[in-house]
């Protein structure tokens, strides 16, 4: 069955064209049903996974591979009921299912219906701006290693988190990107932060040996407008715990997200299993775009977060109830599409 998983400062080199953004009204802002009111039931057992919309199947495969993602499981969606889950008219897809670790992040291609790209001139401000971030166990080899394969940089270089930043001290990350445009980031966590497992490294026979560096997804992040906003979905309605705290700003932060400026609140989200989700909201610089109003699931900005609900339902309800959307209906196999209150993506399934 699909999707049941148990399974340089700028973003200019970010893609090689940009597409104007329409404020067209979307398919998906039409009346929004009337739906029954959210049990009491726990809605968000685990975050299963990440999907990610690509020009290029084969293409996006090898950059992940060369990561360390492993995994040839394609399949093919179709028909109506891939229509109505997508919001997008004769919807075909082509996913393939890639595992880093006990992690999964799926590419999805739309080849009758290719979207719109990454702008060009993207910024982390910027609301549509999702990424993951992939642990990685020596920084300086991982870097290294993406150097040698000639990815595009969004960092300058990797940056080490201030001692003043307790919350985050020591942390080391690099932002990079995907031939699609997409941001992703390289981590590395010291001792006595991040998941203890992280500290653990299991025995690989990955070759070449620099495969073996990358561990697996740690959460992906989503900039979003106000904090207390999305907190009232993702804690208030799914029942994501806050795992963590942290205001981000300096020399490190500015060329980390390559934002001069930046001055981040961040709120690390977790469910009982799988990677987190972290909100970034830019307490500075102010003037991050909103998602545009026209967006499909076909477009290449389109990340979805791929969770196990108790009911679908009461997820679509939750969204619509604190300013979200809905992009489909629960559909027979129970599984529906949201949109937060900034118009993240949120494909939730219910567990069996």
């Amino acid at each position: 069955m699909r999707r049941h998983i148990k399974s340089p400062l700028l973003l200019g080199p970010l893609a090689a064209a940009s597409l104007a953004f329409g404020l067209a009204a979307s398919p998906e802002l039409s009346a929004q049903p009337e739906l029954p009111r959210k049990t009491s039931a726990p809605l968000i057992m685990a975050v299963d996974g990440v999907e990610v919309v690509v020009r290029d199947l084969a293409r996006s495969k090898a950059f992940f591979q060369a990561l360390g993602f492993s995994g040839d499981t394609e399949e093919q969606l179709a028909g109506v009921a891939e229509a109505q889950r997508s919001g997008v008219a004769g919807a075909r897809v082509r996913r393939l299912q890639l595992t880093l670790g006990s992690e999964h992040l799926a590419l999805l291609q739309y080849p009758a219906a290719p979207g719109r790209a990454v702008p060009a001139d993207t910024r982390g401000n910027d609301l549509w701006f999702q990424h993951v971030a992939i642990v990685v166990s020596d920084m300086d080899r991982a870097f290294d290693w993406l150097r040698a394969h000639g990815v595009a940089y969004v960092s300058s270089a990797p940056q080490t988190l201030p001692a003043w930043n307790h919350a985050a001290a020591g942390i080391q990350a690099f932002y990079f990107a995907d031939p699609d445009g997409h941001a992703l980031e390289l981590i590395h966590f010291p001792k006595g932060k991040g998941d203890p497992r992280w500290q653990t490294l299991a025995s690989c026979k990955r070759t070449p040996a620099e495969l073996c560096l990358f561990l697996g997804i740690d959460h992906t992040a989503i900039t979003v407008s106000n904090t207390e906003q999305s907190l009232r979905f993702y804690r208030g309605q799914l029942g994501l715990r806050v795992a963590g705290e942290s205001e981000n700003y300096g020399p490190e932060q500015e060329h980390l997200n390559g934002v001069f400026g930046a001055r981040l609140r961040i709120t690390a989200l977790r469910a009982a299993r799988g990677p987190g989700i972290e909100l970034l909201e830019y307490l500075a610089p102010h003037g991050g775009r909103a998602l545009p109003r026209d967006s499909r699931a076909n477009d290449l900005w389109h990340w979805q977060v791929v969770v196990s609900a108790g009911d679908s339902t009461a997820v679509a309800t939750g969204a619509l109830s604190t300013g979200g959307r809905l992009v489909s209906h629960a559909s027979p196999g129970h599984e529906v599409l949201v949109r937060d209150p900034d118009g993240h993506a949120l494909l939730a399934h219910e567990s069996r």
